[in-house]
């Protein structure tokens, strides 16, 4: 079972990192530096937003809310980047605000 997590208790940069994908909607980020298990925002990752014509494209509600509990799949990616420790996502694709899924860059051993 996925441990509840809030907003609130989040790093400034892990709240940053929520904040862009919500704002994001759909696409995917690219290129994003993990240091010491946190997202490295400077540079920022290249944003790829995807729009559907004549659909809605806004931001997810949560946006305008001020803490709320981290889905699953935020929990997830957290969870990941605890684990890589520092290294870099190559792409993270957004759905509906939420990392979808991932590809992690690594060296071979």
């Amino acid at each position: 079972m996925t441990e509840t997590v809030k907003f609130d208790s989040l790093s400034p940069t892990r709240k940053s990192l929520v904040r862009l994908m919500q704002e994001t909607g759909f696409g995917r980020l690219e290129g994003l530096v993990i240091r010491a298990g946190e997202p490295a925002l400077d540079p920022p990752p290249r944003i790829i937003r995807t729009l559907k014509l004549g659909g809605d494209n806004r931001p997810r509600p949560e946006v305008a809310k001020r803490n709320f509990i981290l889905k699953a799949q935020v929990v997830e990616l957290f969870q990941c980047m605890d684990k890589m420790q520092n290294g870099v996502i190559a792409v993270i694709e957004v759905k509906h605000g939420l990392p979808f899924k991932m590809e992690i860059e690594e060296n071979a051993a």
